[in-house]
């Protein structure tokens, strides 16, 4: 951005943060006190607010398409591809084709040259499919090698894709059960602090449980792990993994797809991690 007229000095954004300079170009080490209700000063902080959120919205929506598996059209993603944010938050991603393979890595989106993306074996190529589709991580067979590969290439993925945390179904598990047990018993001192946790981690809280909601295979699926109700002050402990579909019926987990299985444990472990494990250690 270029400077503005703030008084006798200028202010801008840099890297969201605002700077100033005095009448000479000298820039200061912060902005003066007597500039902090300059209606110039004021809008730039606003505005770097506003940026901030979109660009924590932006990041959000990627994460949202990939984890409810929503193929998004191409002329979305080349219409937004311009904005900052946007491009930060697509940049680096895995992208298949449109018989499911990956097709590479996300580096361009032109409306006129279709998606940019540097293939498996390292060359940049272009494609021009009707819809982007941004698969998870648990749906990847190659996850290992595409890992090691984006490290190799140097890429950096701002939403969570390649290096989040995969979980796989059992193959001994019951299918007929209702229940995970892995990480319910997870104490915490207090109700507030597992609620406050799983806000933290971007979980609704709705009737006691913690909610994690998706959408696979066409279908709405709901993970779930009892977090309480009750006395925020009183101790509570974690429960155990169940899975709902859109109307709140109980699911087997024998019906349950790849992406709910690592999402609903991937919420059930990041509660259960926050326990009060000095506790734990006491009673050992």
């Amino acid at each position: 951005m270029g400077w503005v007229r703030a008084g006798d000095y200028e202010v801008a954004l840099d890297a969201g943060k605002v700077v100033c300079r005095n009448a000479a170009g000298r820039r200061l080490k912060s902005v003066p006190a007597k500039l902090a209700d300059d209606p110039a000063v004021l809008g730039l902080r606003q505005l770097a607010e506003w940026l901030e959120r979109h660009e924590r919205q932006c990041l959000a929506d990627v994460e949202r398409w990939m984890v409810r598996s929503l193929p998004v059209p191409f002329a979305v993603v080349a219409r937004v591809w311009p904005d900052p944010a946007w491009q930060s938050a697509l940049r680096d991603l895995v992208v298949t084709g449109p018989d499911g393979e990956v097709a590479g890595f996300l580096r361009d989106a032109d409306p006129d040259r279709g998606l940019g993306l540097v293939d498996l074996d390292g060359d940049t190529v272009r494609i021009s499919p009707d819809l982007v589709r941004i698969p998870h991580p648990v749906l990847l067979d190659d996850l290992e090698d595409l890992r090691e590969f984006a490290v190799e290439l140097g890429l950096e993925q701002r939403a969570q894709q390649l290096f989040r945390e995969v979980w796989h179904r059992p193959a001994a598990l019951d299918p007929e059960a209702r229940t995970v047990e892995d990480y319910a018993g997870g104490a915490f001192k207090e109700l507030r602090f597992l609620h406050g946790r799983a806000t933290q981690l971007g979980y609704r809280v709705r009737g006691g449980d913690a909610v994690c909601s998706l959408r696979e295979d066409g279908r709405v699926v709901e993970a779930r792990v009892w977090v309480g109700d009750y006395d925020s002050y009183l101790e509570t402990e974690t429960g155990p993994l169940t899975f709902t579909d859109g109307s709140g019926l109980a699911l087997r987990l024998g019906e349950i797809g790849p992406v709910a299985w690592s999402e609903g444990m991937r919420m059930a472990a990041a509660l259960y991690a926050g326990r009060d494990v000095e506790d734990e250690e006491k009673a050992a």
